[in-house]
């Protein structure tokens, strides 16, 4: 039987930024992301992992990411995507609806730092799309992921799509005013409507898709993991965790846990090497 051969695409929430090992510095890639934490698990798979932090959809799609002066770092992740995968996992959308950008941008207004705000967040993120553009709404979100998973349909037409979701990240334990996070409570507010809208879109681009594509709910079961938890799966606010580029991003436990949960949604569709030996047997 031939090894698993998974993709994993998608931005910082499934890159790892800030997990050690960084394997790929540019792309602030971890070693440890729930790509790489699934593939140890599963044992002889093949893994092509193509995740940069600071991804849009777009970037997925048809839009490489470039540092100012116009270079280009990343090609289009689905450009680097086998045709031969049997298992896409990916996660986005969050840069499109300027989630965890805009808590950054209101972290740093917190402390002073609203004249030169965009500045700070492109030296800490040169990947990640301006702040200043405009976010998407929910149904143009949804419509643009749809047109990603529909791309790699095509591309990979035999690959099951797992859509993962972004881990929660301000849950009913975050305190707001410069406890847990440096911005009050309207904000606070804010971007969690804002995650609302992201997890809305991610349901809806999925429907209509599931005889390919499936859901790997994370949103819900993480909701008792954010900032502020006695357990948190995801990293806070703070100028040492803003250097490692791990603020306000999945930490370790983070990743494992969505690797659980991956690997569990795989096993309930028969997914993994044994279901796929069983059924060759048959």
């Amino acid at each position: 039987m031939s090894p698993l051969r998974i993709a994993s695409l998608g931005s910082s929430f499934a890159a790892g930024p800030g997990i050690p090992p960084v394997i790929d510095t540019k792309a602030a890639r971890s070693g440890a992301n729930y790509a790489h934490l699934l593939y140890a698990r599963l044992g002889g798979a093949i893994l092509t992992d193509l995740t940069v932090s600071g991804a849009t959809l777009r970037n997925i799609l048809d839009e490489p990411q470039v540092e100012d002066g116009g270079r280009t770092v990343f090609a289009p992740q689905i450009e680097g995507l086998p045709t031969d995968t049997e298992v896409v996992l990916i996660l986005g959308g969050g840069n499109d609806a300027k989630y965890i950008g805009g808590v950054f941008m209101d972290s740093f207004d917190a402390y002073w730092l609203f004249r030169i705000a965009t500045r700070v967040y492109r030296w800490f993120y040169p990947l990640a799309p301006e702040p200043s553009e405009r976010e998407l709404d929910m149904e143009a979100l949804a419509a643009l992921y749809g047109e990603v998973l529909d791309a790699v349909h095509a591309r990979a037409p035999n690959a099951r799509v797992l859509v993962v979701e972004y881990l929660t990240v301000l849950g009913d334990d975050v305190r707001p005013g410069f406890v847990d996070v440096p911005f009050d409570g309207r904000l606070l507010a804010r971007h969690r409507g804002t995650a609302e809208k992201l997890q809305m879109a991610t349901v809806k681009a999925v429907q209509g898709r599931e005889e390919w594509c499936v859901r790997v709910p994370v949103a819900e079961p993480s909701a008792a993991h954010g900032i502020g938890a006695e357990r948190p799966w995801v990293s806070g606010w703070g100028w040492r965790l803003l250097l490692a580029k791990g603020a306000y991003h999945p930490n370790a436990e983070g990743m494992v846990a969505v690797a659980e949960m991956i690997y569990q949604k795989m096993l309930g569709l028969g997914m993994t090497a044994g279901d796929r030996a069983a059924t060759m047997d048959d």
